[in-house]
């Protein structure tokens, strides 16, 4: 149950999370962080949020379609 509420942004005590306050996490960004601490937990918070921006970016200039803000940001 407590992995569910990782995902979902539920907070389970862990004082881990480098976020600033009033950013919130969007899909995107947790299943990015959830893939990597399954990794081993090798990048920071911000590498994955730096990632899933780049990812979006490279997207949307690829398509030319906007993703979705509940999905990234």
């Amino acid at each position: 149950m407590d992995a569910f509420k990782k995902i979902a942004g539920g907070s389970t005590g862990n004082a881990n999370n480098a976020q600033q306050p009033g950013e919130k996490k969007d899909f995107g960004d947790k299943i990015a962080g959830f893939a990597n601490k399954r990794e081993g937990g090798k990048m920071s918070d911000q590498q994955v949020e730096s990632g899933t921006d780049k990812a979006r970016e490279l997207y949307e200039k690829a398509t030319g379609n906007k993703v979705d803000p509940k999905i990234s940001n």
